[in-house]
This record gives structure tokens, sequence and C-alpha cells, in this order.
């Protein structure tokens, strides 16, 4: 370990200690490069370079002058503390010790507008602003997490060595790639976020189904998604939701499940995905709905009113097993829907904002290091590798076969949920999107012309081109739009 003097040379540096930006800076120093850490309290550098100091090489510095005299050219400073105002305070702080060619990476949660915004800003000083979306939580960061980096193609030849170098690793590829300029990093990680809701989202009402349609004891429930995670459902999610449901409380002796208040959180990354999506004109209808359970789940005064509304008589299904392949089915289909639509905003995003990201590319960063991480992540890839201008998942062979045999399953459980009164919002909305897309005429063709009828908006036809109004007031002859 070396304490060094902030005159040490370090070839990247990280301010913001917390447990991310700490862990990262550990990933660092692990993998052979000299790092530089600061942090406003200065406590939390000393106990870094203390508690750790034996893991590589450290330069710790007091003073953002220290810290940025610590780092050789072209300066690479990560920037790893909240959101919003507090990031662009370390901007404030640290851009005026730069010179051009140097660049700020922003590790966190960042909304991809805010990143935009500082990119620009920051170019017309001769900054490089790296707007880097980092997934797979304090372990990631610590042993590989996936990284999503945007910024210019010049910053990351030189930064992007080291972070490949600490990503995670798949059949020995790193998980982390230039994603595209500005703010495209950023808007990828908060598409991951969106898809995670999902996907999380689908879990849980597996779970719920299971429980309340078959009956089956939390244990039992394990030991399902224990199965489910040796064939192609694989993935961090339903490994860790294995292991959640097998947790005993030790107070009461109780399933861990059944003593966790049943409201979920959020950050917002999930919110501005689907606000986004919206601004877009993308149907995320799966995320939203995540998001919305998340919210519903949180408003204790309205459900409690509730609670004493009708609904049908309890009852349980006798075919524990069978149902549970039905559910196993609905899950791997719903959850096709649910990727589908985050990588139609991800190609959305990248056409509106001339961002040229390569959704291939963007699967085969998440199959390690991040929340999302699944054997399904292999299909996707080979499905953008056969086929680069793919419209949507849900037309490629593979998930095309997969949704065929799905059908007769998915439609029972959503059926079930519906006949059994067990929310199952996320399983519902994803078999709509997926009729929807499937289906020859939409009522749309309803809704357009109600719209003509109170607001003269026009409408095309089928049978020649231009759009067109009725005179719904008047004689209903039809005019040019």
């Amino acid at each position: 370990m070396e304490r060094g003097s902030a005159m040490a040379q370090a070839r990247i540096g990280v301010t913001g200690l917390a447990v991310m930006g700490r862990n990262l800076a550990r990933n660092l120093a692990r993998h052979g490069h000299p790092v530089a850490v600061h942090n406003r309290t200065t406590s939390r550098t000393k106990s870094l370079v203390e508690e750790f100091g034996h893991e590589g090489t450290f330069v710790p510095a007091e003073t953002p002058e220290d810290f940025v005299a610590a780092l050789e050219r072209p300066r690479r400073l990560v920037v790893m503390v909240k959101a919003g105002a507090p990031t662009d305070a370390v901007i404030d702080e640290f851009a005026p010790l730069l010179e051009p060619g140097d660049m700020i990476v922003d590790g966190g949660n960042a909304h991809f507008l805010d990143t935009r915004r500082r990119e620009q800003a920051l170019r017309e000083r001769g900054i490089h602003f790296v707007g880097t979306g980092i997934s797979g939580g304090e372990e990631g960061a610590l042993h590989g997490p996936s990284i999503m980096p945007g910024g210019s193609a010049e910053s990351y030849a030189a930064l992007g060595p080291l972070l490949e170098d600490i990503a995670a690793k798949v059949d020995g590829t790193p998980c982390c790639t230039h994603v595209g300029p500005d703010g495209a990093g950023h808007f990828v990680k908060m598409v991951h976020n969106g898809i995670e809701y999902a996907d999380m989202q689908l879990i849980g009402e597996a779970y719920d189904l299971l429980r309340h349609a078959c009956g089956l004891p939390a244990a039992e429930i394990a030991e399902v998604f224990r199965t489910w995670n040796d064939g192609r459902l694989e993935s961090y999610l339903i490994e860790i939701t294995a292991e959640v449901l097998a947790h005993t409380d030790a107070a009461t002796g109780r399933p861990f499940v059944d003593v966790v208040l049943d409201q979920a959180e959020q950050k917002g990354t999930g919110r501005w995905t689907v606000q986004t999506a919206l601004d877009l004109g993308v149907p995320v209808s799966g995320i939203a709905e995540a998001v919305f359970a998340r919210s519903a789940s949180g408003h204790a005064q309205v459900r409690a009113a509730a609670r004493g509304l009708p609904g049908p008589a309890p009852s349980r299904l006798e075919e524990a097993a069978a149902f549970a392949d039905d559910v196993e089915k609905a899950l791997y289909a719903s959850k096709i829907v649910a990727y589908a639509q985050g990588f139609h905003q991800i190609q959305a995003g990248s056409a509106e904002y001339g961002w040229d990201v390569d959704p291939g590319a963007m699967a085969t960063i998440w199959r390690g290091g991040c929340i999302i991480r699944a054997r399904f992540l292999d299909r996707i890839r080979a499905a953008y590798d056969a086929d680069p201008a793919l419209t949507t998942l849900l037309t490629d062979d593979h998930f095309a076969e997969a949704l065929g045999d799905a059908q007769d399953a998915w439609r029972k459980v959503v059926a079930t949920a519906a006949r059994l009164g067990i929310p199952a919002p996320g399983f519902s909305t994803a078999l709509a999107y997926y009729d929807s897309l499937r289906a020859e005429r939409l009522p749309a063709a309803l809704t357009q012309a109600q719209r003509d009828f109170f607001g003269a908006h026009t409408y095309r036809r089928v049978d020649r081109d231009g759009s067109f109004h009725t005179l719904w007031g008047g004689d209903r002859t039809e005019i040019p739009g």
C-alpha cells in the first residue's frame, strides 16, 4: 500500500466514498490501478485506506486540488455521489481545476437529460463528461459490475480499458462497451432499471399465484424457483428469489417473506423509464405496470379502505404441479415481452438522439455483473446478431416459438388470476400487449374517429393517402384535413 503524497501519480480517481464509490475504488486498486480517493468528509478517505490499503495502491487526497494533482493526464475523475444537485455541485467544484482533454465520469444514476446538459457544458470547456451507468449494486462495484459508459469516442479510448478491466466477464468478454455519445450510457442504464422493475414484478406475481392459487408454502415455492433456475429462466433475480423464499425469520420462526411489510419502494429510474417512453411514444406497458404496482403497494390507507370490497369466493387449484408449469411458461413469455419493450425504447431513444446504440451489445454487457443478468440475454444477443435491424424481439424465431408454446398456459394463468381475484397486472398487460401487436385491426380506428368528431383532429383512411375530416356538425361530408 502506498499512501503517497498528493503529487503521486494515480491512473484514475474516485470522489464520493459511500458504499458504491468505496467498492469501485477497491475494485480498481485490486486490478493494479493506482487510484486517488477523495471524499468531502475526510474520515471516509482515511478509513478506506486504513482498512483496505493492502488491496492495492491508494493515493488519499484531502482537498480537491490535491486530488486533481494526483491524477495522471488525461485525468480520469470518477464522481460517485447522489444524482441531481449533489452531482452538479461536485462538477462545479472540480471542473475549474481540470484542463482540456481531462474527463469527469459520473457513475451515479443520473437522468440522461441532465447528462446531456452537463456533457454539452463541459465540452465547451474542452472537458469530456462521461455519463456512466453502473449496475450490480455494492457487490458488483467491488467484484465486477456491468458498466455502460456514454460520452465521446475519444474519452472511451482513454477510459475504456480501465473500465473493461474491472467489469464483470462472461466467457472472457467484459460487460462494458461504449454505448454512444452524451447521455446514451445513462439512458441505457435507466431502461435496464425499468426492465428490472418489470422482471421483479413478474416474479412477484408468479410467487403470489403459487402461494394463493395453489396454497403452496413459501419454502415449497423456493424449491419451484430453484428448479426454474436450472432451466431457461436461470438468472440472478430467480436465484435470489429462491433464497429469500427459503429464509426463515429468526425472531418469529415464520417465513421471512411474511414478516416484510408489503410496500415496495423505488428510487425513480423505473418512473423515468416510463416518463421517457411516453415522450418517445413507445409503449412500455409492462414496465409501467411494475412501477404502478409499487406505487399501489405504498398507498396503505387506500388499500385498507378497499379491503372489504366484494370479490370472488376463495378457492384453491387442485393440480399445483401442473399450474406451476403453466406459470413458468407465462413468466417466460411475459419476460420476453418486457425485454422487447425495453429494447424498443432503447432503439427509439437512439434514433431520437442520434446515438447509434447497438442493442446486441447491450444484451452482451448485461449478461454479467448487473441485476438482470440471465441466460436469457444470450438469446437476445443471438437475435440481434442474426438480424441487427430486428424490429421487435417478439418476431425472432426462437422467441416466437417460445411465445407460441406458451399460448395456452399464458392465457390460462391470466384467466385463473382474474377468476380467483389475484392481481397479476404484469402477466395481464404483457399478454394484452402481445395481442395488440398480433391484431389485424385495433379499436384505435374508433378512437381516432371520436377525436375527429369532438376536436376535428382529422384521420387517415385505409384506401387512399392524405388526412381527412368529416363535417360532423353539418352534412357529414368528408373534406381534406
